[in-house]
């Protein structure tokens, strides 16, 4: 029964990171996202098909970490500021911002963890779920750090190639989906997000954060 904890913090996270894109793009000149009513935390208007609720689910049953994603966020590169490091910008924050949740969670849960103790009972669930935030954003941010579109790390690296090998990187797109697809079947997902995640507890723990 543990999901029905798990997958709220999975959708909180998840919109926190297509809000985060939304706010940026804003703030670099593009008010899309604000007219499609995308910076919102109503989850409705961010619940992807394949990424919210299939690949989680597919996740789950695989006993992968629960990664997943959202609609993406819509962006008008002709209104960006500086389109090319206004558009690394707008894709780098949706990462970034799952980083800084799984950051804030770790120190929530040494906070929580150095209370005196109250209805342990309780107080085990709180740091479970405290656990879980850490853990879930951190392959959030990795695995959307991939560089296959439609995930940010595609748009990352595609804003620091020059413009001819962007334009070829670029023709992958209409293929991304099965590639990700194929990269969950061989278990590359595990070496490509689970390491660095576990990489950066490992971090955390150093820093008295968790256990």
């Amino acid at each position: 029964m543990e999901w029905i904890v798990q997958l709220p913090i999975l959708f909180f996270s998840i919109m926190v990171h297509e809000v985060s894109h939304g706010i940026v793009a804003l703030r670099n000149g593009d008010d899309t996202a604000k007219r499609a009513g995308r910076i919102t935390f109503n989850p409705l208007p961010h619940i992807d098909l394949f990424g919210t609720i299939i690949l989680p689910v597919i996740c789950l049953t695989s006993h992968l970490p629960l990664i997943g994603w959202a609609k993406p966020v819509p962006v008008d590169n002709s209104r960006i500021a500086s389109p090319r490091w206004g558009l690394l910008r707008v894709a780098l924050i949706g990462p970034l911002s799952n980083i800084a949740l799984s950051l804030a969670a770790a120190v929530a849960f040494r906070l929580v963890a150095a209370l005196p103790a109250f209805a342990p009972g309780f107080q085990r669930t709180v740091l479970d779920a405290l656990m879980f935030c850490v853990s879930v954003n951190l392959f959030l941010a990795y695995f959307n750090l991939i560089p296959i579109h439609p995930l940010d790390g595609a748009k990352v690296l595609a804003n620091l190639l020059p413009a001819n090998l962007r334009q070829r990187y670029n023709r992958h797109a209409r293929y991304g989906f099965l590639i990700i697809v194929a990269l969950l079947a061989f278990g590359a997902i595990r070496v490509l997000v689970l390491a660095p995640a576990v990489a950066t507890l490992a971090f955390y723990e150093k820093l008295g954060l968790i256990w």
